[in-house]
């Protein structure tokens, strides 16, 4: 991430001033006349993310005001509206440090180029007094943009084997041990991931990519990401509307990748094993069909009654394999269901946890970063919903209801008794754009996961 935010060792920088709703009033009247007419030609009014250019006594010597919603708390997204607001430059906030905030400063200045002309004049530089937690901020924003670059690009140019490069790079950059089960060699030990992403052309074979770091004397933690590079729905075709966005049904996997990076630049002590079946559900004459009965590594044999529900097929043999380790902790992120949607919108990932201690405290990491979880139920009451005729299980049951919570309960059956987990059924997209925050691909619970791990396994 370039350094948009550093320390503050008294460079010459413009100065912010932040006033929050209840004291704009008294802000405003203590102002010499000229401040108050330049503010309020600028429009500057008390509510939040409004911003104004103060004149001073010299033609360059303007400041900043700008309307939080509390100075003695600033959020993460509570200066983000700042950097394409304002000219490129160094930047002081007046009498405190960003604090959380410098998130948000960080995270405005992410664009995607991929496809077009980079059209930004320059960096906006925010100066610091915590030098400590500059490096913290900066690494977030990276991997906030990481999952951002990976969801956004095009799925003809991201498919399985672009996936296993990524994870390559980062196994490369940190040393760790990437192993990649291709093709046919999955037919065998992998079933589920092979029937999904079997009808695929040439060269976007499904994968089943794992990756593992660290000390195997330190605690086990397993990462899952379910890494659907394209979904066509399968032969229960998606209509075109459904199909639009995606290219970005590999959320999960971003977000798995983008958590990996972070354990491995902070060299949190824990044995990491990050796993992703990565596979591309298409249309041709080598799809799976409703109706067939697929094996799993775990030896369960489930009933396909919807080719459209293909995430949660190869999720568990994902899973099943990440529990042979023996982790104390299993997280898996998935863009999994609509109904998830339904219920909670794009900003809230719905979060199931078979662990009463791990999700209270991943509910609270999220809370304490900003990045906001809501807690669903693995009902037992309705894993009846699940059961199959001919086979030991349906991937999909008939009628549409509680259709998180059936999905959650699906991978259920993949995870080991004693084994804390954790699924956050995540959207990974951002269909209209905030402060410091795009349009497009998005991490969500990415932070409040990667707050958990530091919390328990931190130095």
């Amino acid at each position: 991430m370039t350094p948009v935010i550093v320390a503050d060792r008294g460079q010459d920088a413009r100065t912010i001033h932040l006033i929050d709703r209840a004291g704009f009033d008294t802000w405003l009247n203590a102002q010499p006349p000229r401040i108050r007419a330049a503010a309020t030609a600028q429009r500057l009014t008390a509510k939040a993310g409004r911003v104004a250019i103060l004149p001073g006594d010299a033609p360059e010597a303007w400041e900043v005001a700008t309307v939080v919603s509390n100075t003695a708390t600033l959020t993460p997204w509570c200066l983000a509206h700042l950097p394409p607001a304002l000219p490129p430059g160094t930047y002081r906030i007046a009498g405190t440090s960003p604090g959380a905030a410098s998130l948000g400063w960080a995270t405005a200045h992410y664009r995607f180029t991929r496809y077009r002309t980079a059209n930004d004049d320059g960096l906006r530089i925010l100066l610091s007094g915590e030098p400590a937690r500059i490096e913290e901020v900066l690494r977030q924003a990276a991997a906030t943009a990481r999952v951002r670059d990976l969801v956004n690009t095009a799925a003809a140019d991201l498919g399985p084997a672009e996936l296993a490069g990524a994870a390559r790079t980062l196994a490369e950059a940190h040393g760790a041990t990437l192993t990649v089960t291709a093709g046919r060699d999955l037919e065998t030990g992998y079933p589920m991931i092979h029937a999904v992403g079997k009808a695929a052309a040439k060269g976007r074979e499904p994968r089943l990519i794992e990756l593992e770091w660290g000390n195997p004397a330190h605690p086990r933690v397993a990462l899952v990401g379910k890494g659907v590079c394209f979904d066509t729905g399968g032969l229960d075709l998606k209509p075109s509307a459904g199909m639009r966005l995606m290219k970005k049904d590999m959320g999960g996997a971003a977000h798995a990748l983008a958590l990996a990076g972070l354990v491995m630049e902070a060299h949190l002590p824990i044995r990491l094993h990050l796993l992703i079946p990565a596979v591309e559900n298409a249309v041709s004459a080598d799809a799976f069909r409703p109706g067939d009965v697929l094996n799993s590594r775990k030896g369960l044999t489930v009933e396909n009654t919807n080719t459209d529900a293909e995430g949660r097929l190869v999720l568990g043999d994902a899973l099943t394999r990440a529990c042979e380790g023996r982790p104390e902790l299993l997280i898996d992120f998935a863009t999994l269901t609509g109904a998830a949607r339904v219920a909670l919108g794009p900003d809230l990932p719905a979060t199931f946890a078979n662990d009463e201690e791990l999700a209270t405290a991943l509910l609270a990491a999220g809370t304490a970063e900003g990045d906001p979880l809501w807690r669903m139920p693995l009902w037992d009451g309705y894993d009846d919903m699940l059961k199959s005729d001919i086979a030991d299980m349906v991937n999909a049951p008939e009628g549409g209801m509680a259709g998180a919570v059936t999905a959650a309960l699906f991978l259920r059956r993949f995870v080991e008794p004693g084994i804390a987990w954790a699924h956050l059924d995540t959207f990974a997209w951002r269909a209209t754009a905030k402060p410091g925050r795009a349009k497009g691909g998005e991490a969500y619970g990415l932070r409040a996961a990667w707050r958990l791990l530091r919390d328990r396994y931190g130095r």
